[in-house]
């Protein structure tokens, strides 16, 4: 029997719409091969650009979404992480989030998902949060802290988003700089891992990955 997430009964809880897998865009800005993109909301995903660029990936984001490979699993102690290099402002007007999941499970399921996040944005603050069906569970709340590199003028922001699992913590990491841990202890944290970008952003991914 799956575990339950103990540690989130004292969580607030905020109702979102239900995410819908989506089939890459046509054309010259098709996904990656193997790559999924799945959205918040339902939305279509034809407004995103997600394409492999060098050693990583470049995404011009439309909807919010996770990105990820089904092979992508990591169980027991592991590190995930990723660096994102955010080229310009969002095209909403005000600061968006990217970073890294993990601990997925039936994520083709809307009404059964669950994942947990960890993101940042160019305001120089980060959020931790578990996603559960169509509801999201803020864990750690919007917390500005200094390893967090705000963005310049024209925009532009690089930093590395981890989350490194020992066998009794969630470690919670931006450039190097743990930002927090929790026990983990109650957490599920084996299963699909992949990638965040919310909506808006236009992002270059390097050094995806985890390792054991």
């Amino acid at each position: 029997m799956r575990k339950t997430v103990l540690t989130l009964s004292m969580v607030a809880v905020a109702s979102v719409p239900a995410q819908q897998p989506t089939a890459a865009p046509a054309g010259p800005w098709a996904a990656p091969a193997g790559w999924t993109i799945k959205t918040d909301g339902g939305a279509a995903a034809a407004d995103t650009k997600f394409q492999s660029m060098g050693q990583g990936f470049h995404v011009t984001a439309g909807p919010a979404a996770i990105y990820y490979r089904a092979t992508d699993q990591a169980t027991g102690n592991f590190t995930v992480k990723a660096t994102f290099g955010q080229r310009t402002r969002p095209a909403t007007g005000h600061s968006e989030a990217f970073g890294v999941f993990f601990g997925g499970t039936d994520i083709a399921d809307n009404a059964k998902q669950q994942y947990f996040y960890l993101v940042v944005r160019d305001d120089g603050s980060y959020y931790f949060a578990h996603r559960a069906g169509g509801d999201v569970h803020p864990v750690v709340p919007w917390t500005a802290n200094d390893a967090v590199k705000k963005a310049a003028e024209n925009g532009s922001a690089t930093n590395e988003v981890a989350v490194k699992i020992t066998a009794d913590s969630v470690h919670m990491m931006v450039n190097g700089t743990q930002v927090k841990a929790l026990s983990r202890k109650g957490l599920m944290t084996d299963g699909q891992f992949g990638l965040r970008v919310n909506h808006g952003l236009n992002v270059h991914i390097a050094n995806f990955g985890m390792q054991q």
